[in-house]
């Protein structure tokens, strides 16, 4: 494993600066868990690419997941030709020349709206043959305490909402998908479950399948597995459908650490370490959730002896990651490792202000393979 404690068991000199580095020995633990919940409730799991795309692990993950699920062309596409195995899309809204292509890639497509069904159903009725077409639906169930997060949310765009279905024909859907967790509990999917039950019973009478969406922490310590098993197997014999989970957090969840290096060290009221990285282009949801990352022997503020305030090195005055105590003073060159920093980091990275993509490697055990490093062609290309 990469950590051990605090100890990195890594030589931080070896890897360029910033670096994610994914943990194989992490994921496969994480698999683990997922493949249990897969065989004991017999349910099918799926990755969820806008939550961990690095496509050079999926050998390793699709050999116990079920599939990739999308939310564009491009994620379906990476699906398809990288992961190999089911593919299932979703997204608020397609336009012809988007489902016309995740048509060809995809497995199951779901749509949010009963206009966008009706709209595109005579094309969707070409690919029946090859694609089952499912509808979200919004219990008005909100366990997300954050809106910003929160897809059942006052207001939201997401989902189909029961007075819309009065006199809807049902023919040609064959799957229900339900969205209301961000890193929530069993006990969060088991309110979520009677909601539905109690909402939409008679539109689950007349499907196949049911994908009870993202947000589960099934691999987060402590999350009750047992009890996972327990209300997924009661719902299947209850409904007699398939089942779909589709985590993208829990596949990756405390599998990677991020590095990064000590530029400068300024003082303004406060000591404050420049690093290499960049808060806004490099981790943009300690800015978005808003979150506090951990680091490798730091502490909150007032714990130990020497304080600094961890900044980026791009130009927007609120690139900083928060205020950190060290038992010894920091210097330029030391490294510092961000925990946790596999899932919802790569695939939001951006270039602003021309900042560097941090490096990817890959760890297995003593083993560390540089996968991606970037340079200026990937900075120009993305402009014109």
């Amino acid at each position: 494993m990469i950590l051990d404690g605090d100890k990195v068991n890594l030589d931080l000199q070896q890897l360029p600066s910033p670096c994610f580095v994914v943990d194989q020995e992490a994921l496969e633990r994480n698999l683990a868990i997922l493949d249990q919940v897969q065989q004991n409730a017999d349910v099918k799991i799926l990755l969820a690419l806008k939550g961990f795309s690095m496509f050079s692990t999926f050998p390793i993950l699709n050999k116990v997941l079920a599939g990739t699920c999308a939310s564009s062309v491009d994620e379906a596409r990476l699906g398809r030709e990288e992961f190999g195995r089911e593919v299932h899309t979703f997204s608020p809204a397609y336009s012809q020349d988007s489902l016309s292509q995740i048509l060809e890639l995809s497995n199951h497509v779901t749509f949010n709206s009963i206009s966008q069904w009706q709209r595109f159903k005579p094309l969707c009725e070409q690919f029946a043959h090859k694609v089952q077409f499912g509808l979200r639906l919004n219990p008005q169930h909100s366990e997300v305490s954050t809106p910003l997060y929160d897809p059942c949310a006052s207001g939201s765009r997401l989902g189909i909402r029961k007075e819309s279905l009065a006199d809807f024909d049902m023919q040609g859907v064959s799957g229900l998908h339900f969205h209301t967790l961000c890193e929530n509990d069993s006990f969060a999917l088991e309110r979520t479950i009677a909601a539905i039950d109690k909402t939409f019973s008679d539109e689950i009478a007349s499907v196949n399948w049911v994908n009870l969406g993202g947000g589960h922490h099934i691999t987060k310590p402590g999350y009750d597995v047992g009890h996972l098993c327990h209300i997924l197997k009661d719902f299947k014999s209850r409904h007699n459908v398939d089942l779909y989970l589709e985590p993208g957090e829990a596949v990756a969840l405390n599998a990677g650490i991020f590095v990064t290096t000590v530029l400068d060290i300024v003082q303004n009221d406060i000591d404050i370490a420049i690093l290499d990285c960049s808060v806004s282009t490099h981790l943009p949801d300690v800015l978005e959730m808003p979150y506090r990352p951990e680091i490798i022997g730091a502490a909150k503020a007032g714990l130990k002896k020497y304080l600094y305030r961890l900044a980026g090195n791009s130009c927007l005055a609120g690139d900083i990651v928060g205020d950190y105590s060290f038992d010894n003073t920091l210097n330029i060159d030391d490294k510092l490792v961000f925990t946790d920093m596999a899932h919802y980091t790569m695939v939001k990275t951006t270039t602003f202000n021309g900042v560097r993509l941090p490096g990817i490697a890959l760890a297995n055990g003593e083993n560390c393979q540089i996968i991606k490093e970037f340079d200026y062609h990937d900075f120009k290309n993305r402009l014109s």
